[in-house]
């Protein structure tokens, strides 16, 4: 099941590509602003309940949808691509184990422990 679910979000990766190839950025911006949502883990400098609603909202698939499609409606590029790279990275995260954050911790997400290989 889990290989199941990584090939999911592989596809949702693939469709995030396709989706940023249509709004006709040059593809350098799409590496040089993959990562740029891991910035919200800045949260955790104000403990991990702070750090877990901020993770969760730069990392949340909705917001990356809504983002996009609020885009759309306003004319405005740049808010779609936006959602589009948060559409992206949020997938990339979860084919690598990382998922929406417990308060208890970092490491606790939706998917799992990070780094129990057990699971």
């Amino acid at each position: 099941m889990k290989n199941l679910l990584k090939l999911e979000e592989v596809t949702l990766m693939v469709l995030g590509i396709f989706m940023f190839g249509l709004l006709g950025y040059s593809w350098w911006w799409l590496p040089a602003l993959i990562l740029v949502p891991d910035i919200s883990m800045a949260g955790y400098l104000f403990g991990p309940k702070v750090g877990a609603v901020c993770y969760n909202i730069a990392h949340h698939r909705g917001v990356a949808v809504l983002l996009y499609f609020v885009g759309i409606y306003f004319l405005l590029p740049i808010v779609q691509l936006i959602g589009t790279i948060l559409f992206i990275h949020t997938a990339m995260d979860r084919i690598f184990g990382y998922g929406l954050k417990y308060e208890k911790g970092f490491k606790f997400t939706h998917l799992g422990e990070i780094g129990n290989t057990n699971g």
